[in-house]
């Protein structure tokens, strides 16, 4: 069963150096407070796993978190380049990343295998793309059924999954609604995992057609943390900061720039920053 505790306790517990940790949210819901409390926290020698690796991902690397990233897509939304991502990348500043690029179709798959238990996910993709030239986890399998020659990527299977969700009650049932990408499949695959929520509440209210529960017997540790996912956004709680996006540009572009950023903004900061970010936001 879940346990309810402090984001603090719920990094320290779940979070170990050297875990494959993926931490997932489709523009929605990205559980940016947990991804900086890992990185307060020291944690080192992280493999990351993320569809979309935005902001949150540019951070653990840039502050050398991340030994290696599994991935889809890899930018700034709506902005450009991940300078900090770029680097590594580049230059191996401030060390080296191994990169394992997919497609959505085949990160969503393999979450999806992982959930089930299964070894690898099949699908139907990567007909005429270059990535399996240059991606050996990226093979394929004949249908013994039909003879149709399928793509086959190995199933996710996290140390420990991170996520952010709208609420959660007193027992650690889980309710994701709005957009809600993959969370469910990462947690349901990972070992380990951690949602943050926005409140916890005595009785989670009926569900919406587009919501997901979580038991609380699928989930390791709930944190309450209002305002989270800032600068991302959480559905009837705060918008997205879309001006954050596009400062971000100018503030990772530069190492100086983005290591004052992190002294100031995560390592001399803390979950309870996150509440007065969104409830500017939301104002």
């Amino acid at each position: 069963m879940a346990k309810i505790v402090s984001l603090k306790e719920a990094v320290a517990e779940n979070v170990r150096d050297g875990d494959t940790v993926a931490m997932e949210g489709f523009t929605h819901l990205i559980p940016y407070a947990a991804g900086h409390e890992v990185i307060r926290q020291g944690k080192k020698d992280l493999f990351l796993i993320r569809m979309t690796p935005d902001i949150l991902y540019d951070q653990l690397i840039g502050v050398g978190a991340a030994r290696g990233m599994k991935f889809s897509w890899g930018g700034n939304p709506g902005v450009g380049s991940l300078h900090r991502f770029r680097d590594a990348v580049e230059n191996q500043w401030p060390r080296p990343l191994e990169i394992e690029e997919h497609s959505h179709a085949a990160m969503a798959n393999a979450y999806e295998a992982g959930a089930a238990n299964l070894p690898f996910a099949a699908l139907r993709g990567y007909i005429g793309a270059d990535l399996p030239k240059v991606n050996p986890n990226i093979k394929s399998v004949t249908c013994p059924f039909t003879g149709e020659v399928l793509a086959a990527v190995p199933a996710i299977r996290p140390d420990v999954t991170i996520i952010h969700a709208l609420r959660a009650d007193r027992t650690g049932n889980v309710l994701l609604e709005g957009i809600v990408g993959v969370q469910k499949e990462a947690v349901l695959a990972a070992k380990r995992s951690i949602v943050t929520v926005e409140e916890i509440v005595d009785e989670l209210a009926p569900p919406s057609p587009n919501s997901v529960v979580l038991p609380s017997w699928a989930v390791t540790a709930v944190a309450a943390v209002p305002g989270g996912a800032f600068p991302s956004y959480a559905q009837g709680y705060y918008p997205r900061s879309n001006a954050f996006y596009i400062a971000w540009d100018e503030i990772a572009r530069d190492r100086d720039s983005f290591l004052k950023w992190v002294d100031e903004n995560i390592m001399n900061a803390g979950p309870e920053d996150f509440a007065k970010h969104a409830k500017k936001q939301a104002a």
